[in-house]
């Protein structure tokens, strides 16, 4: 059986990750994972709670593994449960043992971590446009202390997507 390579975009707000794992899909013609809290966020009506988190931790785990089971050769996933961890520790100074435990389980062969030199726009599901660069600053480390594989991936529309294309095709040659 041939092993699926799964690609995690992810980063701070406002990088498009939902953009560039789309375009990404699309020139690797397969498929792509979504970001399952946007759509869970865009239904809430109150503020965002601990158990909120880990609905959309299980969420994305889901939505994820239903598009592993279609056993693409090439998955790229429009942010992962690593994002989870991220927020629950700055909004609420903790985080799940069973998300810190499941980041474990579940490596990806290569991170995309999109750079933060994109102008912020605005979307109502976003909190921070002051904290990019600090949030930056805990994916890099957060990669670190995984050991992954990743590239920080920089500029602005087409610069943006070739240098994520590139980045890809030398990681699979």
């Amino acid at each position: 059986m041939e092993k699926v390579v799964k690609i995690a975009i992810i980063g701070p707000e406002s990088t498009g990750k939902s953009t560039i794992s789309e375009q990404l899909a699309a020139h690797y013609a397969t498929n792509w994972v979504t970001e399952y809290a946007r759509a869970y966020c865009s239904k809430l009506t109150e503020p965002c709670t601990l158990q909120d988190e880990l609905n959309m931790f299980k969420g994305q785990i889901l939505v994820e593994d239903a598009a592993l089971a279609q056993k693409p050769a090439l998955l790229f996933c429009d942010t992962t449960i690593l994002n989870v961890k991220i927020w629950c520790e700055h909004v609420f100074e903790e985080c799940p043992a069973q998300v810190v435990e499941e980041i474990k389980r579940r490596p990806y062969d290569l991170y995309l971590l999109m750079d933060i030199d994109m102008p912020w726009q605005y979307d109502p599901l976003r909190e921070f446009p002051d904290l990019r660069d600090h949030f930056l600053a805990i994916f890099k480390l957060e990669l670190q202390q995984l050991k992954a594989n990743y590239v920080v991936i920089s500029g602005i529309g087409d610069a943006r997507l070739q240098a994520a294309i590139t980045t890809i095709d030398s990681f699979l040659a």
